[in-house]
C-alpha cells in the first residue's frame, strides 16, 4: 500500500510577512528533506487516484498567486517535480488583488501585489511545465455555507472554464479546506475526480475528500517532520476508523 502525502502551500515570497507565504529557500529545504525520505513527486490527481510509488508526494498551491509561477515553479523544476495549482477562476487575470476573509488585510499597502492572481497565460505555462491546474471554485466561498444553486455554480462554472481554457480540470481544492457530505456529493456531480481538504489532522482519505498537510512559514524542521510523518498519519487514521466503528 502506497504512502501518499499531499502538501498544501499558498504563496511563496521573500518579503511578505503573511502566514500564507513561505520563502523559496524553505520550500527547497522541505522538498529536499522529503526526497531524502524516499518521496517522489507527482500531480495531485494522480497521487490520490493511482499513486505510482511506495512513497508518493503531491505539492499543491492554493489561490494561484503569481508567485506560484515566478518563485515556486523554479524550485520544483530544480527537483524535477511537477506541482498542482488551484485557481479561483473569477480572479484569474484581474489587475486588482484578490480579496476574501483571511487575506483582505493585505489588499492595501506595500504587499498588495502579492495578492495578484495568475492570468490564463501563466496557468498555461505551468501546465506546459507538467503541472496540474485545478479549480479553487469561482469566488473562494466557504462551500458548506452556500445554498445548493450557488454550490453547483461555484463547482461547475470553475471546472468548465478551466477545461475550456486549458483542456482539462480533474481536481479541486476546497476553499479554506471546508467540505461536508453535501459538498462532496455536489463535487462528484460536477464531474471532479479528486478533491483536497485542509485539516489540522489527517482523516480517512477518499479521492473527493483527501487530507492535505498545510505548510506555513513558522513550521520548524522538527514540527514539519512530525506533520509529514507516515507513522503519525497512519496512527491518526487508524484511531479515527476505530472511533467510526464504535
Amino acid at each position: 500500500m502506497s504512502d501518499v502525502l499531499v502538501l498544501c502551500y499558498h504563496a511563496v515570497s521573500e518579503r511578505w510577512p503573511s502566514e500564507l507565504a513561505v520563502s523559496p529557500e524553505l520550500l527547497d529545504r522541505q522538498l529536499t528533506e522529503l526526497g531524502g525520505r524516499g518521496y517522489r513527486v507527482t500531480t495531485f490527481t494522480r497521487a490520490v487516484t493511482d499513486p505510482p510509488w511506495a512513497r508518493t508526494l503531491a505539492v499543491t498551491f492554493d489561490d494561484a498567486y503569481r508567485s506560484t509561477l515566478e518563485l515556486a515553479a523554479p524550485v520544483l523544476a530544480r527537483h524535477r517535480a511537477p506541482g498542482t495549482v488551484y485557481a479561483p477562476t473569477d480572479w484569474v487575470g484581474r489587475p486588482d488583488p484578490m480579496s476574501w476573509p483571511g487575506i483582505e488585510e493585505w489588499t492595501d499597502g506595500p504587499h498588495r501585489d502579492e495578492l495578484l492572481c495568475l492570468d490564463w497565460d501563466g496557468l498555461a505555462e505551468l501546465k506546459r511545465q507538467g503541472w496540474e491546474v485545478g479549480s479553487h471554485t469561482r469566488s473562494h466561498p466557504r462551500l458548506p455555507q452556500v445554498d445548493d444553486a450557488t454550490l453547483a455554480d461555484e463547482l461547475r462554472g470553475s471546472r468548465e472554464l478551466i477545461g475550456e481554457r486549458l483542456g482539462a480540470c480533474e481536481s479541486i481544492a476546497y476553499p479554506y479546506g471546508d467540505s461536508d457530505e453535501r459538498v462532496v456529493r455536489a463535487t462528484a456531480a460536477a464531474g471532479y475526480t479528486a478533491a483536497g481538504t485542509l485539516t489540522g489532522l489527517p482523516h480517512v482519505a477518499q479521492p473527493l475528500s483527501w487530507p492535505r498537510v498545510g505548510v506555513y512559514p513558522d513550521n520548524r524542521p522538527l514540527f514539519f517532520r512530525l506533520k509529514t510523518s507516515a507513522t503519525l498519519r497512519s496512527l491518526v487514521v487508524r484511531a479515527q476508523r476505530l472511533r467510526a466503528r464504535s
